[in-house]
This record gives C-alpha cells, sequence and structure tokens, in this order.
C-alpha cells in the first residue's frame, strides 16, 4: 500500500474514533458520518477495522458501556434510567440487557459492589500487577486544564509485552528524525479496568514541542484531546501502573464527586519504565474529568 494511501485510511479511522468519543450520547448515523468523511459505509467500516481491530458498532457499544460503568460510580443520584440515556441507549431495559451481557451483571449489582470484583479479575491477568505493593490512598490530584497534544504514534494491540517493542521503535525514529524536544505519552483508548488486557488500544506517542517541525512519511498522527483533567503525579515500578489505574477509576474517582468523560486518559512519561533498564517510571496520569 502506498504511504499517501495509508496516510488517508489512517486519518479516516481516527476522525471515525474521535466522532465516536464526541457523539457517544447521540443517536449516531453511519450514514451521514460516511456522507461527511466521502468515503462509502463499505469502506469506511472496512478502513476502521484495520485500524482498530473491531467494527464501528463493536467501539461505539464498548465506549457506552465504559461511560456507564463509570457514571453508574460517579452519578450517584442518577437513576438508571438517566445513565441508559446519557449513554445513547434508548430504553433502560435494552440498556440492562447489553450491559449484563458485558459485565455479568447487572447495572444495579455493579453500582452495589460488583465493580470491584470485576476489577480485580482484569488485574489478575497480570502477573507484575497482581504482584505490586503499591499505596496510592494519600495520593492527591492537582487540576489542570490541557490544550490538544499532536502526537505522532504506533498503536499497540493488547496491554502486553509487545508495548517494550513499540516504544523502541518510536525512540528509533525520534532518533532518525533528529528530535531534540518531545514528550513520551501513553493513550489509553479502553480503560484497563473494565477491559480485558488482550482487548485494550494502548498509543504509544511522540509529542514533538512546538519548535520542532516534524513531517513525518512513516507514522500518522493525531490530536490528543485538550480540556479539564485530573493530574496524578507518581513514581515507581512497571506493575504498580496498572494497579494505580485501577484505584483512579474504582477508588478516586467514586468518591471524589467528580464525573469522568468519553476522553481516553494519557500518561506522560518523564521517566519510561518501557524504555529504562530498572524498569522504574516517573510520570503524570491525566484522566478526564467534569463537575
Amino acid at each position: 500500500m502506498k504511504k499517501e494511501t495509508l496516510k488517508k485510511r489512517t486519518k479516516i479511522a481516527n476522525n471515525i474514533m474521535y466522532y465516536i468519543y464526541t457523539h457517544i450520547d447521540t443517536d449516531i448515523d453511519i450514514e451521514e458520518l460516511s456522507i461527511d468523511l466521502n468515503v462509502s459505509k463499505f469502506h469506511m467500516h472496512r478502513i476502521f477495522k484495520e485500524a482498530f481491530g473491531r467494527n464501528i458498532y463493536e467501539s461505539i457499544k464498548s465506549i457506552r458501556l465504559q461511560k456507564a460503568s463509570n457514571l453508574l460510580l460517579t452519578n450517584k443520584l442518577s437513576t438508571i434510567s438517566n445513565i441508559a440515556n446519557i449513554c445513547g441507549y434508548s430504553s433502560q431495559s435494552s440498556f440492562i440487557k447489553i450491559f449484563k451481557e458485558r459485565f455479568n451483571q447487572t447495572p444495579k449489582q455493579w453500582r452495589t459492589g460488583g465493580y470491584k470484583e470485576y476489577s480485580q479479575e482484569i488485574l489478575k491477568q497480570s502477573l507484575i500487577a497482581r504482584n505490586s505493593t503499591a499505596d496510592f490512598s494519600n495520593l492527591r490530584p492537582t487540576i489542570v486544564k490541557m490544550s490538544s497534544l499532536k502526537s505522532f504514534y504506533i498503536r499497540n494491540k493488547g496491554y502486553n509485552v509487545n508495548i517494550t517493542n513499540t516504544w523502541q521503535k518510536l525512540y528509533t525514529w525520534v532518533l532518525s528524525n533528529d528530535i531534540k524536544s518531545y514528550k513520551q505519552i501513553a493513550l489509553f483508548h479502553d480503560n484497563p479496568t473494565i477491559t480485558p488486557l488482550s482487548e485494550c488500544q494502548y498509543i504509544a506517542c511522540i509529542v514533538p514541542d512546538e519548535d520542532e517541525d516534524i513531517k513525518s512519511d512513516r507514522l500518522p498522527d493525531f490530536y490528543i484531546a485538550k480540556g479539564v483533567y485530573a493530574r496524578f503525579d507518581l513514581k515507581g515500578k512497571k506493575g504498580d501502573v496498572l494497579k494505580f489505574i485501577h484505584w483512579v477509576y474504582h477508588e478516586w474517582l467514586p468518591n471524589s464527586e467528580y464525573e469522568t468523560t468519553t476522553k481516553p486518559s494519557y500518561t506522560e512519561y518523564k521517566k519510561n519504565n518501557y524504555l529504562s533498564e530498572d524498569d522504574e517510571f516517573d510520570i503524570s496520569f491525566y484522566v478526564s474529568i467534569s463537575f
């Protein structure tokens, strides 16, 4: 496939994903989207699946359920019917059925503690996370307003050992292009507290500073969303990160009175455990919030 064609197809796939995130509370019209992007529905579905490994409808369903699973914990005064409407479901009964198929429990059971057991089963999929003894109970975030960030990226399917290879490729690209000043960021398109780790979309990104003029035929680019975020600064060992993310979503967030949005969370590495010999990290973790 020619580079120009690949770049165009990647841009279409990213535009579709961005549209889904920003219209997740509506009845998403695929026909209208295909017209806006000037591409047939058939090609739109094929391009998206090649990029993300699942079709558009599966992604819509996954993102809606991720949002619903969070809102059930943070919107304590909202009824299940209200949350179903917020997440784009036409009826409470259809929402309950789909939720139960995904999480093996009803929204009510999830809300009254079932989420903890489900989250622990996900955590068990990572041996190093399971063995982490890190304690985050005294950690407090800083609330910040972030600008959008232009990033060049490689997508990694799964929260797994392949992430190291992905970061090594990105670092090779940085050196090859003589990029002096940049940020290393990991974007989580899927919430690893409720998504099987083998299915998580982990996006390794290089964000060059503004004075770097980068044009890449090798890597696609996209913008990390601007907005209001809770920023957590922490240091630790590789296995602590996943345990920390679980703490953010299922301990801190439900008790914070904030809501999270559908914007993906992301990590900025000051020290990247995937590129360091001692497996240690120094990061800022950003989770999108509203009040």
